[in-house]
């Protein structure tokens, strides 16, 4: 709902009301931004994304047919400079930069095109989905990429030189340097302002004036905790007159709980905290214990941990003394809460080298993932070299506890129920593996003869082809060549005819055979004879092949097999009513257990170590154990007696011995590297890690004052939050190519005063706060934004808007809602029942993160990230101007009991703006606002708009193209749209409409439909994958129909998925879009997920500029819309004070 705001209120341009024009304001914003943006420079991080996933892709991919160095370029299409990209080859551009949709590389990469797809199914067929996804974000930001032109592309060895590395100032060893003598003695509080005041003398510019007592509050309210003052806090502070006043408050805030929470969200960013996995297909997506991370890095910051200590435990906890307090266990989620890659260890561990190397210290380590650094001293090399660190840890199956459950009651239900699905879980595997495992051992003769090819083919990739041809598992394929290997190095009694036979030419193999069968058969070699029963198995006719032979073998061992099951089972019969069971240790034939040991060994190729079994499972069966996996995680993840539990790597038992991956290929090993740390910062003479991983050393050599990058990358970064901008404008990359400080002498000051002040977080904010530099207004000279229009020079304080978590958590306190409670599992705060704790301890969705979240620049969880970016959009005034949460906020703040006991309007227009924005209103902003409350309300509209989505069933007409009826559904349960209480309902059956997808009904006319309904006149672009994944039944019919032109796409998904892009479709206001999903022939397993995103261009009249709006079936989903009650006067008044630009900046 949108309040009616008088054209004098709209009209005023004067401080907190004069900022409600946002009706206007957002119509000009909204049009200001349609223009097409100019070519700009690629930056740092579009770099970093094309090195670290483009150019990999096209080496592996594409560079054999498009490239200047193959034997035959394609098409005319060169991929080794963006220019040549967007030159493009025979049939046009391969790019249109910032336009995937346009694209013939995207185009091509999807299959979407029969005669355009690529790489070409022969060269080995199409990308993966994570690939392409890469692809098209690459386009969509412009397809950033250094390689500019020919001239540009780097030839012979890195940029970094020697010599250049030595001068790089990141590099050189952090100095003490002494505060240098200004002029202006008297501005100078602490060492801090000496260094900035010089670099201002030394341009002939002065500092700006200080600011007044009530900025200087707030801004350091909410940069210490993110959060706004309170009107009392601010009336003691500026009734204290004392010259330690100010040093007071900021003691004060450094010791409040609020502290921890407010820059350990900070942190959370750097260490891509979420509390989920990313794609995963069927497992749980969850991390059940990501929030004890969460809560471990907020207690931290508030015990001030020397942040050299929280560095070694966020790397190696696990290896400390940690004595009886376990909790510092919960640091390594740092390392584990990362993306997962669909369980892709090399990216895994990928992402873990990029949070530690740029989170930590500022160096883009994974750039030398394929190749040597192209900018930076960093081999490959050393790459590998701390990929070996990683590659030696395992995450353990059981967690080390943190502590006991806090509610005893809910506690004991847990024990209970996971100790259920734990025995479902491990009853059906046993059985699963019981079962693979006989029929492992029942085609042994299959893989003897897959592993005699195999040898012969002498190419991995072509006898993996040859294994799953004959649907057998590379791995034990592998497995019995190893074996042979070894076994054929000197005389083996089971595997010496074999040996032999297999070594006929293939060509007169029946001859020969005849001539090697008799003797094998009479065994007469006293000094190597042969297992009685092999020799038997070649007595008469000889073998005319080497199947044959493996025929022979492998009933031999179905046999012995099958000999040993007897026993088991005889023995199980004796041991009935018994008390003693007899073990039975072998077969009594020694020839027979001489086979079985083959089978039964430790070491058995035909006996897969207990972690790779699963790769023998069906589909069926696979599905059925992540499902039941799921529900132990899902248990873990949301039960309430769940007890805390940490994320913990630890290391193998034999470390990895770590070999550089040839362009990136783990299939395609090259030189064997030493686990060590980085050259660049170890120097010289630098040593192998030697305690197991290596990861507690790499964490020493990190935090190690003699390390230079790690001191100056977190006081930098602590500066960046403090001022807006670091010293450093690079905050992840200290490498050649960062910027160099503004005032490097006073980052190494900060640097050396951090570590000898024992790393404490708190004394360097103290340190900064207590300055005259942090303490200047933030207007200043007008002319020096001539000089420094940056402000580089920090000749004034640089303004800053409020973030997503500031913002939220800001209307919730002076609104009087907030909840303060600390700790524990992460609370949904965007949904309709959203938690009002703070924004800290709220879900993140790491795949799909909320619109709320990205709309207000919320930091990426995909990667680590040193600072977010201030974007002013159209959808952040939108949100603000039509929000329910910030419409309740509103609510909420007029109603509090200090506001209602007021009896006169202006006492109370009085204390509103001291709660919001503590202070008073001026002369001008008090009779505004008496006018604006006083003013008769406006008339509310008659009737409700039509909602959006609309969630139901009916039918649809083959004849007419278009749906027949739409009847809702009656029946919302809190997560689902139904028929009834209970499914299937007695009248309409199995239809069910949820977030992410549903169910048909049992025949068409009760097919489910998702309604959407244009809200004004446009064209859609419509896209979302319509997956089902059910082996049983037909599958279902998705289409998308519209009530103007009827269907607009049609796809059938069995045990499949299909992506359901359509675009683009015409709609006048209150056309209908319908997702129409049948069950074909009957309902039959017809679950099927499809959340479409709906995205609309609509003109301006003046045709000068498009809005565009997004609306997403899984965000959007809701249970009934109650009709909102109008806001009162007052209501309407408090809305006017959130929304205003006072409220959303700092100072």
């Amino acid at each position: 709902m949108t309040p009616y705001f008088p054209r004098q209120l709209r009209a005023r341009v004067k401080k907190s009301i004069a900022q409600t024009t946002f009706l206007a304001t957002t119509t000009l914003l909204l049009r200001s931004i349609a223009a097409t943006a100019a070519p700009v420079e690629p930056d740092r991080a579009g770099i970093e994304f094309f090195e670290k996933k483009i150019r990999p892709l096209f080496l592996e991919h594409c560079y054999k047919c498009h490239s200047k160095d193959a034997e035959k370029v394609k098409g005319g299409l060169l991929l080794d400079t963006r220019d040549e990209m967007l030159k493009g080859g025979d049939t046009g551009p391969a790019i249109i930069a910032g336009d995937p949709e346009k694209s013939l590389l995207i185009k091509a990469v999807r299959y979407t095109d029969e005669d355009l797809q690529m790489p070409p199914r022969k060269s080995g067929g199409k990308l993966s989905e994570e690939q392409i996804a890469d692809l098209e974000a690459w386009v969509k930001m412009g397809a950033p990429d250094p390689r500019t032109s020919e001239a540009t592309v780097q030839k012979g060895p890195p940029l970094s030189d020697p010599e250049k590395v030595r001068h790089h100032w990141a590099f050189k060893p952090i100095r003490h340097p002494a505060p240098p003598a200004v002029n202006n003695k008297r501005w100078v509080k602490n060492p801090i302002d000496a260094f900035v005041l010089a670099k201002l003398e030394s341009k002939g510019m002065l500092p700006s004036r200080q600011a007044d007592k009530r900025t200087l509050i707030r801004r350091a309210t909410f940069d210490l905790t993110g959060l706004p003052p309170t009107p009392q806090e601010v009336e003691d502070f500026l009734a204290d007159n004392s010259p330690e006043a100010f040093t007071r408050v900021v003691d004060r805030l450094l010791g409040s709980p609020r502290y921890g929470e407010r820059w350990g969200r900070h942190w959370l960013d750097v260490a891509r905290y979420a509390d989920t996995k990313g794609y995963v297909f069927e497992e749980e997506r969850r991390y059940a214990y990501a929030y004890t991370y969460r809560d471990y890095v907020i207690r931290a910051f508030n015990e001030d941990l020397p942040f050299s200590r929280f560095v070694i435990e966020q790397l190696a906890a696990d290896q400390l003394d940690l004595g009886d307090d376990k909790r510092p266990l919960a640091a390594m989620g740092f390392l584990t809460l990362g993306r997962r890659f669909l369980n892709n260890q090399p990216d895994i561990i990928d992402d873990r080298i990029d949070v530690v190397s740029r989170g930590l210290m500022g160096l883009t380590v994974t750039c030398a993932r394929c190749h040597d650094h192209k900018y930076d001293p960093i081999p490959t090399q050393d790459y590998y070299s701390l990929y070996g660190v990683f590659a030696s840890c395992n995450e353990p199956a059981d967690k080390p506890l943190l502590g006991t459950a806090s509610l005893p009651k809910a506690y004991n239900e847990y024990v209970i129920e996971r100790k259920k699905r734990e025995d479902e879980l491990k009853d059906f595997r046993a059985a699963k593996e019981h079962e693979a495992l006989s029929q492992l051992r029942q085609r042994t003769g299959d893989y003897l003869l897959a592993a005699f090819e195999a040898q012969r083919l002498n190419d991995n990739s072509k006898a993996e082809a040859l294994a799953r041809e004959r649907k057998l598992d590379p791995g034990v394929v592998h497995r019995w060549v190893s074996r042979l290997d070894e076994w054929r190095k000197e005389h083996h009694p089971l595997f010496a005819p074999w040996f032999a036979f297999a070594g006929l030419p293939e060509k007169d193999f029946a001859e020969r055979a005849k001539e090697l069968a008799p003797k094998v058969a009479a065994n007469q070699a006293a000094d190597k004879p042969v297992n009685l029963l092999v020799a038997e198995a070649f007595a008469g006719e000889p073998p005319a092949s080497m199947k044959e032979v493996a025929d022979r073998y492998g009933k031999l061992f179905a046999d012995a097999d099958k000999r040993w099951q007897e026993h088991l089972d005889e023995q199980s019969k004796k041991s009935e009513g018994s008390d003693k069971v007899e073990a039975l240790a072998a077969l009594p034939d020694p020839n027979q257990e001489a086979l079985r040991q083959i089978l039964y060994a430790d070491n058995s190729p035909a006996h897969p170590p207990a972690g790779e079994i699963h790769r023998l499972f069906d589909v069926p069966t696979s599905q059925k154990l992540r499902a039941l996996q799921r529900k132990l995680e899902e248990l873990d993840a949301t039960h309430p007696g769940a007890p805390p539990k940490a994320m913990v790597l630890e290391d193998n038992s034999s470390p990895y011995n770590p070999h550089v991956f040839v362009r990136g290929n783990p299939n395609n090993p090259g030189p064997e590297v030493p686990r060590e740390f980085l050259a660049v910062v170890a120097g010289a003479n630098r040593k192998p890690f030697r305690k197991g991983s290596g990861r507690l050393e790499l964490a020493q050599a990190i935090a190690s004052r003699d390390n230079a990058l790690t001191a100056r990358v977190i006081v930098n970064r602590v500066w960046l939050h403090h001022f807006g901008a670091g010293l450093v404008r690079t905050p992840s990359d200290f490498g050649l190519r960062s910027d160099p400080p503004t005032h490097p002498e006073l980052l190494d000051y900060l640097a050396s005063y951090f570590i000898d002040e024992g790393w404490s977080l708190k004394k360097l904010h103290r340190l900064i706060l207590l300055s005259n530099t942090y303490q200047q207004n933030n207007d200043g000279e007008t002319r020096y934004a001539q000089i420094d229009p940056d402000n580089r020079l920090l000749w004034k304080m640089n303004r800053r808007r409020l973030d997503f978590e500031e913002l939220r958590d800001s209307l919730l306190a002076i609104s009087g809602k907030l909840d303060l409670t600390e700790g524990g599992h992460a609370v949904d705060i965007v949904g309709e029942a959203s938690s009002a704790r703070r924004a800290v301890y709220g879900f993140v969705e790491r795949q799909n993160l909320p619109n709320l979240f990205r709309t207000f620049d919320f930091a990426s969880p995909d990667t680590t990230s040193p600072q977010r970016f201030s974007t002013t959009v159209p959808q952040q005034a939108l949100f603000l101007m039509n929000s329910p949460f910030v419409i309740q906020q509103a609510k909420n703040l007029a109603a509090r009991a200090e506001l209602k006991s007021c009896s006169r309007p202006e006492d109370r227009i009085r204390r509103l703006y001291e709660v919001a924005y503590q202070r008073e209103p001026d002369r001008d902003e008090l009779r505004l606002a008496l006018r604006f409350v006083a003013a008769p309300p406006r008339e509310p509209d008659e009737t409700p708009d039509t909602p959006v989505w609309q969630y139901g069933y009916g039918e649809f007409d083959e004849a007419a193209k278009r749906v027949k009826e739409f009847h809702p559904l009656p029946h919302f349960t809190g997560s689902a749209w139904q028929g009834g209480e209970k499914l299937p309902d007695g009248q309409i059956g199995w239809v069910l409409l949820n977030a992410t997808g549903g169910h048909p009904g049992n025949d068409p006319q009760h097919a489910a439909i998702r309604r959407w309904t244009a809200p004004r006149a446009g064209k859609l672009a419509i896209n979302g994958t319509l997956r089902q994944e059910n082996e049983a039944g037909d599958g279902v019919r998705g289409r998308i129909v519209s009530s103007r032109v009827g269907v607009v796409g049609e796809w059938t998904v069995h045990h499949a998925k299909e992506l359901t892009a359509v675009e683009p479709v015409e709609v006048k206001p209150g056309d209908t879009i319908d997702f129409v999903v049948d069950c074909r022939s009957g309902p039959d397993s017809d679950s099927y997920s499809w959340a479409p995103t709906i995205k609309l261009t609509a003109p301006y009249p003046d045709g000068h500029a498009a809005l565009t709006k997004t609306w997403d079936a899984k965000e959007d989903f809701s249970g009934p819309k109650e009709i909102p009650k109008p806001l009162d006067a007052w209501e309407k008044f408090a809305q006017v004070l959130l929304l205003s630009n006072e409220l959303m900046f700092v100072d």
